[in-house]
C-alpha cells in the first residue's frame, strides 16, 4: 500500500479497498476535523485493593472532566475476567468485575453520557479463558470449536490462528462465524450497547486478523474505534512502522484507528535522549501515522502498559516516557493533529490537571482539530517547535531545553519546564 497522508488522498488512490469490506463505514469521529479529546478513564492499579470500586471513583470527577472538555472517555474492559485488570476475561455476559458491579458500571456511563462524553468500551476478543478450566466457556457458552487449533492448550478443535498467539488465555478462531463472530457480536450489542457504551477500544489485536475488527466495529455501529496495535519499534526504520498502522486500519476496512505507537516511540526517544529531530519526518511533515492518517491517529503519551500509574515507578512501565518530561508529551500531542489521549493518573494523581486544562483550552481555543495543518519550524537536536492552525487561530508550540520563540503577534498561552505554547 502506498503511503498516504488523507482520507482523500486514500480514496483517489484506491487503496482503501471498500469494496472488500461490505458494510464498512468510517466511526463518525475518525472522519476527519474530529475535536475528539479521549480520557483513558483507568491505569493499571485502578481495581482491587486499593480502589474497591473504580466506577465510583470516576463517576465522582464526570462534572470535573466534562469541565477539562474531554469528548471520549475509554473505561477498562468490563467482563468478568481471571485477572484484575480485566484483559482475561471470562464470563463476558457477566458485567460485575474488580472495577465495580453491573449496575455501577451502568451508572458511570450514564452519568459520562448525560454530560456529553461518549463511552468507549475496551473489548478483549483475542483470547478468552475458561470458568473451571482451559476451555469450559460459560456465558455465553462457546465449543473447542471456537479455540485456534495451534494453541499451547493443545485442546482448539477451530481453525488455525489469524495472528500472533498470546500464551496467557485460549486463542479464539476468529474465522468461527457461527460460534465466535455472532458471539461476539451479540455480546457487543446485547450486552455492551445497552449500557451505555458508543465506541471501541479493541485489545491487541496483532493477534487476531484486522477484517474481523473491522466486522465487529460495524456490526456495532461504532462512532469512535481505535485498535491497539504494539508492535517492536526500529528506530531506523521508522516508516515500515508506521506502515504496519497504516495497514491494520486498511485491514479494517478504514472501522478503527489505531493507536499511534510510532509516535509515542519517537516521543520517548526525543525526551529522554533530546532527538527531537525524529519528529519530522523527510517530506517536512509530522513523524509517526500522525504525518500519514492523522484522522486515524490516537495519539498518547502514556497507557496503562506502557507507563507507570499512580506515581513514577509504579505500575507497568514496559515504554514510559521519562517522568519529568511528561508534559512535553501533553504539549505535543494536544497541539498537534490526531486524537490525543489523556491518561488519567496523570490528572489526578501527578497532579498535573491544571497543566494539561490550560493545554486543552488552547487547542480548543485555537479549533485545533484531527487533520488541522502542521508546519514544522525546527526539528533538531534539544529543540521541536510547530505551528498548527486551527479553525479559527493558530497555535505555536515549542519542546525541548532549547529556546525558541514564535516572534512579534503571538500570545503566551501555557508554559512549562521545557514546553511552551502561543496562539495568534
Amino acid at each position: 500500500m502506498k503511503k498516504k497522508v488523507s482520507v482523500t488522498a486514500l480514496l483517489a488512490s484506491g487503496v482503501l479497498m471498500l469494496s472488500a469490506h461490505a458494510g464498512a463505514a468510517t466511526p463518525p469521529a475518525q472522519a476527519g476535523n474530529s475535536s475528539a479529546v479521549v480520557l483513558q478513564g483507568f491505569h493499571w492499579n485502578s481495581a482491587g485493593y486499593s480502589n474497591p470500586n473504580w466506577y465510583n471513583t470516576l463517576a465522582g470527577n464526570v462534572a470535573d472532566l466534562k469541565a477539562m472538555g474531554f469528548s471520549h472517555v475509554w473505561l477498562p474492559p468490563s467482563s468478568d475476567s481471571a485477572a484484575r485488570e480485566g484483559y482475561l476475561p471470562r464470563q463476558l455476559n457477566n458485567l460485575s468485575s474488580s472495577y465495580g458491579s453491573s449496575a455501577e458500571l451502568t451508572n458511570v456511563v450514564r452519568a459520562f453520557t448525560n454530560s456529553g462524553i461518549r463511552a468507549i468500551a475496551d473489548v478483549v476478543v483475542n483470547h478468552r479463558v475458561g470458568s473451571t478450566g482451559w476451555s469450559d466457556f460459560t456465558n455465553p457458552n462457546w465449543t473447542r470449536y471456537t479455540i485456534a487449533n495451534n494453541d499451547e492448550c493443545n485442546c482448539g478443535l477451530g481453525n488455525g490462528d489469524t495472528g500472533s498467539g498470546f500464551n496467557a488465555g485460549r486463542d479464539i478462531d476468529h474465522t468461527n462465524v457461527g460460534e465466535t463472530q455472532n458471539g461476539i457480536i451479540n455480546w457487543l450489542n446485547y450486552t455492551i450497547k445497552p449500557v451505555g457504551f458508543s465506541g471501541l477500544r479493541f485489545d491487541y489485536v496483532k493477534g487476531f486478523g484486522a477484517q474481523y475488527a473491522g466486522k465487529y466495529a460495524n456490526a456495532f455501529g461504532a462512532q469512535f474505534c481505535v485498535g491497539e496495535l504494539w508492535t517492536d519499534l526500529d528506530l531506523n526504520n521508522i516508516d515500515a512502522h508506521r506502515q504496519q498502522i497504516m495497514n491494520w486500519i486498511n485491514g479494517t476496512g478504514n472501522s478503527c484507528g489505531a493507536f499511534d505507537f510510532t509516535t509515542k516511540g519517537l516521543l520517548n526517544d526525543a525526551l529522554a535522549n533530546g532527538n527531537y529531530w525524529r519528529l519530522r519526518d523527510s517530506s517536512g511533515k509530522p513523524q509517526g501515522a500522525l504525518g500519514w492518517w492523522p484522522a486515524m491517529a490516537v495519539t498518547f503519551v502514556d497507557n496503562h502498559d506502557t507507563g507507570p500509574s499512580e506515581s513514577c515507578g509504579v505500575g507497568q512501565n514496559h515504554w514510559p516516557v521519562p517522568c519529568g518530561a511528561v508534559m512535553q508529551g501533553y504539549a505535543y500531542i494536544l497541539s498537534h493533529p490526531g486524537i490525543p489521549t489523556v491518561y488519567y493518573p496523570h490528572i489526578y494523581n501527578w497532579n498535573l490537571k491544571a497543566a494539561i486544562s490550560a493545554l486543552m483550552q488552547a487547542r480548543r481555543t485555537a479549533g485545533v482539530h484531527s487533520t488541522s495543518p502542521v508546519a514544522i519550524q525546527a526539528a533538531t537536536q534539544g529543540l521541536y517547535a510547530a505551528i498548527i492552525t486551527g479553525s479559527t487561530r493558530q497555535l505555536a508550540m515549542k519542546i525541548g531545553p532549547n529556546s525558541w520563540s514564535p516572534g512579534a503577534g503571538w500570545t503566551l498561552q501555557t508554559s512549562g519546564s521545557n514546553y511552551a505554547v502561543w496562539m495568534k
